[in-house]
C-alpha cells in the first residue's frame, strides 16, 4: 500500500494539529496533547525553525501517521544528530510499512541537515516499538532521567 508523506511547514496548521491528535490517541494521552494547544502563532513560528521536523503520513486524505523529529547541533565536531521525539501510526494502519516510511523519508532530511545518526528511545513496555527500531538499526541500553526545571 503506498502512503504519502509530507513534511509538514508553517502553512500547514491544520495537519499538524491532526497530527497532535493522532498522538494523543496513540499514546493514550490527551492530556498532554491536546490539553494546552498552542495558538496558531506559536505553532506557525515552531513549524518554522529549521531544527524542527514533522512529517505526516497520508492514505488519501486521511492522516494515518506521524513523525515530529529534532536536528541537534553538536559541539564536540561539526555534525548534527536528529532526535525522533514522537512517532505514531493510526491502529488501523499499523503493520503496514508506515513508520518505516516515516523514518525513511525522514533520512535524506537528517543527511541534508549534516546528521550522522537519527535515534529514538522506546519504553521496555512498547515491544512493538522496540522490534521495529531494533530492525531499523542497533540497539543501546541507556537510562533516562526527567530533571524538573523548579525545585519542589
Amino acid at each position: 500500500m503506498a502512503h504519502v508523506i509530507t513534511r509538514i511547514g508553517p502553512t500547514d496548521l491544520a495537519a499538524m494539529r491532526r497530527m497532535n491528535a493522532l498522538f494523543a490517541e496513540a499514546f493514550e494521552d490527551a492530556e498532554t496533547y491536546l490539553g494546552a494547544a498552542p495558538d496558531d502563532s506559536y505553532l506557525r513560528d515552531w513549524l518554522g525553525k529549521p531544527h524542527v521536523i514533522a512529517l505526516a503520513a497520508f492514505d488519501g486524505d486521511a492522516l494515518i501517521g506521524g513523525l515530529v523529529a529534532y536536528v541537534l547541533e553538536k559541539f564536540e565536531q561539526a555534525r548534527s544528530e536528529v532526535y525522533i521525539y514522537d512517532l505514531a501510526v493510526r491502529e488501523t494502519h499499523r503493520r503496514e510499512g508506515v513508520a518505516t516510511a516515516l523514518i525513511a523519508a525522514l533520512k535524506p532530511i537528517a543527511q541534508t541537515a549534516g546528521a550522522q545518526v537519527i535515534f529514538v528511545q522506546a519504553d521496555y513496555v512498547d515491544p512493538p516499538a522496540i522490534a521495529l527500531y531494533e530492525k531499523l538499526g542497533a540497539r543501546e541500553d541507556v537510562l533516562h532521567f526527567d530533571i524538573p526545571v523548579l525545585d519542589e
